[in-house]
């Protein structure tokens, strides 16, 4: 007898459960923040990432270090000292693709809001030529990988 009213019991519960699922309404689940390998350097006080990377460009320079570009966008007006910060790896990573932080010096004072064009040169020196592929570029909102080219 016990059992008969346990079973019952579970019985009730699961259909009571399946009736609440069936009334919350379905919602598009939020795409998932994408991963990245290394780990951030810790910027400078007014030191901000950029907001967008539209392009980027890597190659060997002539002195052996390993020139790099990035073009993209910040809020405002007003931003200095654009650089790229590497990222901190335990390890080589498997692919080859290092990643780099593009930032640059936030304004004191805060200007119009408007987007603005931003163009990042740097070098690397004493870049792990035996394990590089390619650059991974990190803004805010979004990465762009640039390839070593071939030769």
């Amino acid at each position: 007898m016990r059992s008969v009213i346990l079973a019952a019991g579970v019985f009730a519960a699961a259909l009571g459960l399946s009736a609440c699922d069936s009334s919350k309404p379905e919602t598009a689940a939020a795409p998932a923040a994408p991963k990245y390998v290394g780990r951030s350097q810790q910027m400078y006080q007014g030191q901000d990432m950029v907001t967008k990377v539209d392009s980027g460009a890597i190659k060997v320079g002539k002195d052996g270090t390993l020139d790099m570009q990035a073009s993209g966008s910040v809020p405002g007006p007003g931003y200095k000292n654009a650089g790229f910060l590497k990222r901190i790896y335990a390890g080589p990573p498997k692919d080859g693709i290092y990643e780099m932080d593009v930032v640059a010096d936030a304004p004191a004072a805060a200007g119009a809001a408007a987007p603005t064009a931003i163009e990042v040169k740097g070098g690397w020196d004493k870049y792990p030529a035996d394990h590089l592929k390619g650059v991974k570029f990190i803004s805010k909102t979004n990465s762009v990988t640039a390839m070593l080219p071939a030769g």
